[in-house]
């Protein structure tokens, strides 16, 4: 006989039932073999206590405060109640928390306060599970990071570089020499000019009694507004120069640039985005006069890995989300898990979310090398710009499908999902668009040979791992052969190198999704959506493995 449910009290119309239990608290570190793993091949397993530390930060008050810091939007404020210009931008508190956590647990900084063998590793892995609670606040953070490397190679701006890398956040509108900790942003992209710097029309001039230089332009993208400095490029008097602008000149008064607007944008909400007009003001050259560009490609490995990295860590919430949902949601009489289409499209949101983990590892670990390895160094720098183009590409279809998977409940704003969303194709814009990124890689491979070398050496690596990559391998050897024709194909090209260079990394790694990877990604055993998997694969041993319970 049927059991009869018990009366429900007075006004209520019915049970809640049938629904998930909340995805936090989590540990994000337990949770993802992926990463575990991936940071210790990267060398970075003595840092294991710190992101274990973090992690759960993130999977808890980091990933609350998200919300908040997204429901409330920066609002710039041009003047003060009397009148007078201050060029402010107001955020809530649980920006300034999310960035003062990052800062103090070294996501912007542990590169270069901690620089021994692994630290970039670990530093890659703490950006990633800050983008997995937070990504809106990774612009400060990234750009701040990749800013230390060129700073130091000034002396007059030792300051600046030290107090960048330093593990502290300090808010106060005040001159550097008050504070322990600063951030850096960045002023490259102007109306005339988009991703074409070298059309910049913002002038430098020298001022009297060496005292700086003097800009007189404008940006048309001017990040994160409320930084202690910016590195901007200008017209100097011997060509394309960067230079450091103080948001606060020595003596406290504030430099001469007017913050018009805020940007409307679609997704990144938490961060401000800005336009502004310089009027003069005070600014010191980052490298010398002509060589702005070649001083900000120093940065770009930087900050590409780190376009690799949120779209990695993106891809992987969104699937956890996705999954968690599913093994909770009964339909049909069946949880959503153990249905066999919902595992496919799950399973395959596992292989897709842990090969841009291992690849965002892999090279990060080649940028810690870098120093001391030429080879890595070739490596990293033609890497960057795969992985950026591929995994910024990647992300926003596999955040879609995770949202299919919640239904409705994944297209309301009490989800975290729309705000992934939103934040997905970002990446693939930021620091270069995806024709940017593979008409770089075409260039590397015609005009610095240790790049294209150390591709060619990735290949013949990876031919001596397994037959799909060694046929892959042998196709791509005879495109490169003839690279001065390929940009009209230069995407389809970077594409199927990633694809062998996630394929390889899994691969060695013995990581038990290399199969189905190799065969729905090289093998031909995919269609154009997720979810089709080859039937036979265990997706069920792909799930466990992906999400702890």
């Amino acid at each position: 006989m049927q059991s009869v449910p018990p009366p429900l009290p007075p006004f209520e119309t019915h049970a809640v039932g049938n629904v998930p239990p909340p995805f936090e608290p989590r540990d994000l570190w337990a949770d993802d073999a992926a990463l575990r793993e991936a940071v210790a091949r990267g060398g970075a397993g003595g840092h294991e206590a710190q992101l274990q530390a973090y992690a759960r930060l993130a999977g808890d008050e980091l990933y609350r405060l998200g919300f908040d810091a997204n429901r409330d939007r920066p609002r710039l404020r041009t003047h003060d109640r009397h009148g007078r210009r201050i060029d402010t931008v107001e955020f809530h508190p649980a920006y300034h928390r999310l960035l003062e956590a990052a800062k103090a647990h070294g996501v912007a900084g542990l590169s270069w306060h901690a620089p021994e063998p692994g630290a970039h590793v670990a530093r890659a892995a703490l950006s990633y599970l800050h983008d997995q609670a937070e990504a809106g606040t990774s612009c400060p953070l990234t750009m701040t990071h990749a800013a230390v490397p060129v700073l130091r190679r000034e002396p007059a701006l030792r300051e600046w570089a030290d107090k960048a890398a330093a593990p502290h956040y300090d808010p106060r509108d005040v001159a550097i020499a008050g504070k322990a900790g600063i951030t850096v942003g960045m002023g490259m992209t102007e109306k005339q000019g988009g991703s074409d710097v070298r059309s910049n029309a913002t002038t430098a001039t020298p001022m009297p009694g060496g005292e700086g230089y003097a800009l007189v332009g404008h940006k048309w993208f001017f990040s994160a507004p409320m930084s202690d400095g910016f590195l901007v490029l200008a017209q100097a008097p011997g060509g394309l120069t960067c230079f450091l602008m103080p948001r606060r000149l020595n003596d406290g008064t504030k430099n001469a640039f007017r913050l018009m607007r805020l940007k409307d944008k679609l997704g990144d909400w938490s961060n401000a985005s800005s336009e502004v007009e310089f009027c003069g003001a005070q600014a010191w050259p980052v490298g010398g006069e002509g060589r702005g560009v070649a001083t900000i490609l120093e940065m770009v490995m930087l900050t590409r890995l780190d376009c690799m990295l949120g779209a990695a860590a993106e891809a992987r919430m969104a699937f956890a989300q996705a999954l968690h949902h599913a093994r909770h949601r009964v339909a049909f009489g069946r949880r959503l898990v153990e249905q066999p289409l919902m595992a496919n499209v799950l399973a395959d949101l596992a292989v897709e979310s842990e090969a841009a983990t291992a690849l965002a590892l892999h090279v990060a670990a080649a940028v810690d090398a870098a120093a001391d390895d030429p080879q890595a160094a070739a490596f990293a720098r033609i890497a960057t710009a795969i992985g950026k183009y591929w995994l910024c590409r990647r992300a926003p279809a596999l955040v879609n499908e995770a949202q299919e998977c919640l239904g409705g409940a994944g297209y309301v704003e009490e989800s975290v999902l729309p705000r992934l969303y939103r934040q997905a194709p970002l990446n693939s814009i930021w620091e270069g668009s995806g024709n940017i990124q593979c008409l770089d890689v075409l260039r590397a491979l015609v005009r610095e040979p240790a790049a294209a070398q150390a591709l060619r050496t990735v290949l013949e690596q990876a031919a001596q791992r397994h037959p799909l990559l060694a046929q892959e391998a042998e196709r791509l050897q005879r495109q490169l052969a003839a690279v001065e024709t390929l940009e009209p194909q230069a995407r389809q090209l970077v594409e199927r190198v990633a694809l062998l260079l996630q394929g390889s990394i899994l691969q060695a790694a013995g990581s038990p999704l290399t199969e189905a990877f190799l065969r729905s990604r090289l093998g031909g055993e995919h269609g154009m959506a997720m979810g089709t998997l080859p039937a036979d694969l265990d997706f069920a041993a792909i799930l466990a493995r992906a999400l702890s319970l």
